[in-house]
């Protein structure tokens, strides 16, 4: 994309810094970048380390007179063929939605004829509170593009929706929106509405005792962010999931079970479907008995504790009487993750596989890098958001649906 540029607005916030490793990102893809800061973006990244990467003057004043007679904003607006907000803050948003032009940024966005892409950053409750979802609802219903927010650990100590989408993640929407297909089109067009698809998500827990369980590190995160991305291309979503603690997704049904044999249960339950998506860490085994009682140290060393084998649930679903059409598996490895990937993938009789290695801090953690495992090769993703991954793998199944 040599021939493509983009105006990069940088807002005031934390992940200010983020916007240095996304210049460098769309060089390397080949998409030339120009920068406006605003005055608190300036607090968080400075004009020399922005310009030292873009290779361009950055703008930072409406009323400096130099860079009006050498770029006007009106030109500086237009002369781009996409312009980009990263980070997105709620009152840069406020400002787009409400016409508001009192600093170089806004004026920008108020004087442009270009696509705006906008990458949200801010605090969870924020990003919850009405004023700004009807903001980004507005933004949308008039042209304007969203990448992220993701879920996550802020910089303000608290947990949840609001971080801004990773600068891959941002260069990849971006490269989207100039070959002329977007996550946003992709909203617009619901292209998985009326499929029904059924996911699983997070541990499973096998009662040993009242108080004591054999379980997994299984956060659900990824479950989630599948379930919630297809939601936004209007399927019919049924999550089934074991103990998390995540906030169910919007438009979302969640089934909430505890074993291995509940989750089977609920599962065939809600079949019929399109889709069948296994992302949960089903315990492979189970207490072959339960005690009523809580097992007490008595000084005769450890009690035994015998094992049974818990349904496989993939492999059951993929060889049931009402199987869906399109059946996915997860393949969490910490060696060998694709030779042992493709074995699950005969092995389970599955359509397709995705493949990651939980060696480091996949398993609770914020990212993920998959790798799509079908009969016909595979297909290497990068590390991204768990968000970002979600999509990437509900766009591949709405494209193969279609």
């Amino acid at each position: 994309m040599t021939d493509k540029s983009v105006l990069l607005i940088i807002g005031g916030g934390i992940a200010a810094y983020k916007s240095l490793f996304l210049i460098r990102e769309l060089a390397r893809r080949g998409v030339k970048t120009r920068a406006i800061i605003t005055r608190s973006g300036t607090e968080f990244v400075t004009p020399l380390s922005v310009g030292a990467l873009t290779g361009e003057t950055v703008f930072t004043d409406l009323f400096d007179l130099t860079q009006e007679a050498e770029m006007g904003h009106i030109e500086l607006s237009r002369s781009t063929d996409l312009v980009v907000v990263a980070p997105a803050t709620a009152d840069l948003m406020a400002k787009a939605v409400n016409g508001l032009a009192n600093d170089l940024a806004s004026t920008t966005l108020l004087a442009t004829d270009k696509r705006v892409l906008y990458a949200p950053a801010m605090n969870v409750r924020m990003w919850d509170h009405p004023a700004t979802q009807r903001n980004v609802a507005t933004l949308r219903d008039e042209g304007a593009l969203f990448v992220g927010p993701d879920e996550g650990d802020m910089a303000c100590g608290e947990y949840g929706l609001g971080r801004m989408a990773e600068p891959e993640a941002i260069a990849d929407a971006i490269e989207a929106a100039l070959s002329g297909e977007t996550h946003l089109d992709g909203l617009k067009k619901k292209p998985l509405k009326n499929k029904h698809i059924l996911i699983t998500a997070g541990p499973t827990r096998e009662p040993i005792d009242p108080v004591r369980y054999l379980s997994n590190h299984s956060s659900g995160k990824q479950g989630y962010a599948i379930a919630a991305a297809c939601a936004e291309l209007g399927a019919d979503v049924t999550l089934v999931s074991g103990p998390v603690s995540l906030k169910s997704p919007a438009n979302v049904k969640t089934v909430n079970i505890e074993t291995a044999k509940e989750m089977l249960k609920a599962c065939e339950k809600a079949l019929p479907a399109d889709v069948f998506i296994s992302v949960a860490a089903v315990a492979d085994w189970r207490p072959s008995s339960q005690s009523g009682k809580k097992i007490k140290k008595d000084g005769k060393g450890v009690p035994p504790l015998m094992l049974e084998e818990n349904p496989d649930i993939l492999s059951t679903l993929s060889k049931h009487k009402k199987r869906p059409g399109l059946v996915i598996g997860f393949a969490a490895e910490t060696n060998d993750v694709v030779k042992h990937a493709k074995a699950k993938l005969k092995k389970k009789a599955c359509d397709w596989i995705v493949a990651n290695d939980v060696s480091g801090d996949v398993m609770g953690g914020d990212n993920n890098s998959m790798i799509l495992i079908t009969k016909n090769g595979e297909d290497h993703w990068p590390m991204e958001s768990k968000l970002s991954a979600a999509r990437r793998l509900a766009t591949k199944i709405s494209e193969t649906l279609s």
